[in-house]
């Protein structure tokens, strides 16, 4: 049995309708596989038009330059990598990787961007999930070498690896990446209140003609929202769940959030949200986080910690809430306050 759902964060962008006469440009198209919306608020559309057509130019450069599974500059990385070669990349992938590992690092390698075959290996590159589990000799043959971003060396523009066996998917990164491209170049164009969306990572400029954007948190087993949010100037929110892209094999659930450590799977969370204050490289760091947290678990509030993050919510494989203190006191739990729900200090 296999099933899958493309339920990801709720973005609910209340009174449209009801907004008179301020203007809101909304744009949507279909980028790094998913539903991407930019909003702008109080400019003409003949303002927020060609802005919002500069910021979906830049999210289809960045889809084809770092598709990991078609032809591309980062698929031209992975199979000098695979041969043992030294490949020389752009100036922007060379940043890219060593921010990479640096987050990884700060991570403790659970964000690990370089674990391209494992995710083949339990076919989560694909649109067509499999029906079977991997092969367990080619998983313990991974688990044994466990290749990562860290043995990747920069040098310059210059990249190679210790271990051939890295193989580079952006997936869990580069959509964070362009939320902060978007809101720069909104920015330089003269947009200072927006709402970017890629597929439930969302980052916010400004307000929606002087109200905060409002957007949902969604409930990982039931439609609709778990609770909303108002966000301020510059915060984003990143959300990781084992319902978004996942199979079933004799009625067991197998997502498409990998555990380095293992090789398999996480069993231990349904959902985990992360809001980023306003920051350098928000948006970045609120879709790279939300996977490091999901995948260890109970141990998320001293990662956070680690990783600079004070907004936190996590629904555990029970259906149990945890959420930090600092979120909670900015939600609005839908249907009230969850009976079973934990604040963490």
């Amino acid at each position: 049995m296999r099933g899958r759902r493309l339920v990801l964060l709720l973005v609910l962008v209340w009174g449209l309708a009801a907004c008179g006469k301020a203007p809101l440009h909304q744009q949507q198209a279909f980028v790094f596989g998913t539903r991407v919306e930019v909003l702008i608020a109080g400019l003409p559309e003949a303002v927020a038009r060609p802005a919002t057509a500069a910021v979906l130019r830049e999210f289809d450069r960045l889809h084809r330059s770092y598709h990991a599974w078609q032809p591309s500059e980062l698929s031209v990385l992975n199979q000098s990598i695979a041969a043992g070669r030294r490949q020389a990349v752009t100036s922007e992938m060379a940043a890219l990787i060593g921010e990479a590992q640096r987050l990884a690092s700060a991570s403790e390698g659970l964000f690990d961007p370089g674990i391209g075959r494992l995710i083949g290996l339990w076919g989560f590159q694909s649109d067509d999930l499999p029906a079977a589990l991997p092969d367990a000799g080619a998983l313990a043959a991974w688990r044994s070498v466990r290749p990562g971003i860290a043995d990747l060396q920069v040098e310059g523009t210059e990249i190679s690896s210790r271990q051939r066996e890295v193989a580079l998917d952006f997936g869990g990164y580069l959509k964070g990446v362009a939320l902060d491209r978007a809101a720069s170049i909104l920015k330089a164009q003269g947009v200072d209140n927006a709402l970017i969306n890629i597929g439930g990572n969302v980052l916010a400029l400004g307000s929606k003609n002087g109200q905060r954007w409002r957007v949902g948190i969604q409930h990982p087993r039931q439609p609709g929202p778990l609770a909303t949010l108002e966000l301020d100037d510059g915060e984003a929110v990143g959300t990781s769940g084992d319902y978004q892209r996942y199979f079933e094999v004799d009625g067991r659930r197998y997502c498409h959030l990998l555990d380095p450590r293992s090789g398999r799977p996480v069993m231990h969370t349904q959902a985990l949200t992360v809001l980023v204050t306003a920051r350098l490289a928000a948006g970045t760091l609120s879709d790279v986080a939300s996977k490091p947290l999901f995948i260890t678990g109970g141990d998320w509030p001293r990662l956070a910690r680690q990783l600079q993050v004070e907004h936190v919510l996590r629904v555990d494989a029970d259906g149990r809430v945890q959420v930090s203190r600092a979120l909670h006191t900015r939600l609005e739990y839908a249907g009230g306050q969850p009976k079973s729900l934990e604040v963490i200090p």
